[in-house]
């Protein structure tokens, strides 16, 4: 997930007339062409970096797909509202990999589409999750994923019908966007952290169980 981060920062510095987060999109930054969008906002696009964003898009897809599939028991319950989060999720990621694959100004419907599965699927995906993690997941952890969905699908809501809140065009859908994109992030550090604890803990245990046979050895067989 990092890496969509520090591409989407390579890629907008690219940019001759700069880039804003509030007046244009983030799939501006994945046009092939350079061209006056009239739509949804007027703005002037030209992403010199937009194949190594779409690169980044297709990316993290296949991440959010490999990890819908691979976290099973370590971190969901088993039950529909596990199978149905994980199910959303990845259809999230097939959605960046549809939006890499086919940028806004090259296949504009296959772009929306792309756009759908990441921002509706994916952010009802987030609110399902917080019924459906693992009971060892803090309850504050899976209660405030389900928080964090609602506001992205009203966010994605806010964004559909223009309103957006003083934030801009571009800032209203990363507020729809971006939430899952720091939940995955947040969810894979922590079982990072949490798996090197665990390999720490086990390294004295093995120590003991090392010694152990030597000392009582040393009591069968005396000097």
């Amino acid at each position: 997930m990092l890496q969509f981060f520090v591409i989407h920062g390579i890629a907008e510095s690219a940019w001759a007339r700069p880039y804003s987060w509030a007046r244009n999109n983030i799939s501006d930054l994945g046009h092939a062409h350079c061209a006056l969008q009239p739509e949804p906002e007027p703005r002037y696009i030209c992403s010199p970096e937009h194949g190594l964003m779409n690169v980044s898009f297709v990316a993290l897809g296949v991440l959010l797909v490999v990890g819908a599939a691979l976290t099973g028991g370590v971190l969901w319950r088993r039950g529909p509202a596990a199978a149905m989060a994980r199910l959303l999720l990845a259809g999230a990621g097939v959605g960046f990999v549809l939006a890499g694959l086919a940028p806004a100004d090259v296949n504009e419907n296959q772009h929306v589409l792309g756009a759908l599965l990441i921002m509706a699927a994916g952010n009802i995906g987030l609110v399902v999750a917080g019924f459906g993690l693992a009971e060892h997941i803090p309850a504050p952890v899976r209660w405030s994923t389900s928080l964090l969905g609602v506001a992205a699908i009203t966010a994605f809501g806010l964004f559909l019908s223009h309103h957006y809140l003083g934030l801009g065009m571009g800032g209203m859908e990363r507020v729809a966007a971006f939430p899952l994109l720091f939940w995955a992030l947040a969810i894979g550090v922590r079982g990072v952290i949490r798996q090197t604890v665990r390999m720490h803990g086990a390294m004295p245990t093995e120590r003991r169980s090392r010694a152990c046979p030597g000392q009582y050895s040393s009591l069968r067989h005396p000097l």
